[in-house]
């Protein structure tokens, strides 16, 4: 142990116990509603109107999550929600990397009119109604792409890229330049492998906002089968449920849905949703805390 643990203070020694207690409070605060939900999407549903269940189910069994697993369309969502995940989270990262890039060019003229426009983006839409009638003339209702052009790109998105590009030094790109380089080998060889914090940052937001989206396959895709979402499939159950009532197209399900309570199936459902998310976080992680501390001061 360092001879400096042995020379605090009382002060310090006093902050360092106040801070241990503090973020003690805080992982337990962090993790216990999560182990609470996990152990209750593994609890019998009807014990689990009882109550009392904190970190360990008290009758153990699948059956909420054999419920949900048994639905046929659930496959068919499972697919489409990692694949519009994987497209658009890739097409948005490229698309606003690009256009990043392009703004924080000194030598682009256009470039505070561009960024006022993509500003108003931010606060003015044109409403639900009309962003339907646009879809459906641009014949993408019914359609995979109505999930991932739409968002392909985000001025939040753009602007947090272009913020940390403008802290690279230029002289990189003068120097590669002199050397050859066009804008595009540029753009892929020096800037992108500099940018990978914020990169991962926004990868984050955009895999997790196309992986939770419902709504859309709601208005744009609800009579497609074939191009349903996890998330879609999963209320539909959830409202099931809760309603006591069989779900379209589902009657072989309508009596398992009669004997688990909504609360069981929510708490798995929440599980369901979550795990992926999970699993891809730590391999992002490193990135995600420096692409957060980009507006920090540089040493």
């Amino acid at each position: 142990m360092s001879s400096k643990a042995f020379n605090l203070t009382r002060g310090e020694r006093v902050f360092s116990i106040a801070n241990y207690v503090v973020l003690t409070i805080i992982v337990i605060a962090t993790v216990y509603p999560f182990l609470n939900v996990l152990a209750i999407s593994f609890n019998d549903s009807v014990d689990t109107v009882r109550g009392g269940i904190y970190l360990w189910p008290r009758e153990f069994t699948l059956e909420n999550y054999e419920t949900i697993f048994g639905y046929k369309s659930l496959l068919t969502g499972f697919k489409i929600s990692i694949l519009r995940t994987v497209i658009g989270t890739v097409l948005g990262l490229l698309s606003a990397s690009m256009l990043a890039y392009v703004l924080s060019r000194p030598d682009f003229r256009s470039s505070k009119f561009l960024s006022t426009f993509l500003a108003l983006t931010m606060y003015f839409s044109g409403g639900m109604v009309p962003i339907y009638i646009l879809f459906r003339d641009l014949n993408l209702l019914g359609t995979f792409a109505v999930y991932v052009l739409p968002g392909i790109v985000s001025a939040f998105n753009v602007f947090v890229i272009r913020s940390f590009m403008d802290g690279l030094p230029y002289a990189l790109q003068e120097s590669a330049k002199l050397d050859g380089a066009n804008d595009f080998k540029i753009f892929y060889k020096i800037i992108l492998p500099l940018c990978k914090p914020v990169l991962a940052t926004i990868a984050l937001f955009l895999a997790v906002g196309q992986w939770n989206s419902w709504f859309d396959t709601y208005l744009y895709n609800g009579n497609k089968p074939s191009l349903t979402t996890l998330q879609y499939e999963l209320m539909k159950i959830l409202d099931s449920t809760q309603q006591g009532s069989a779900m379209t197209n589902a009657n072989d399900l309508a009596n398992k849905m009669a004997q688990v309570s909504p609360e069981s199936i929510k708490m798995a459902i929440t599980i369901v949703v979550t795990v992926p998310i999970l699993v891809v976080y730590p391999f992002l992680q490193r990135y995600f805390v420096g692409g957060m501390t980009l507006g920090a001061v540089k040493s």
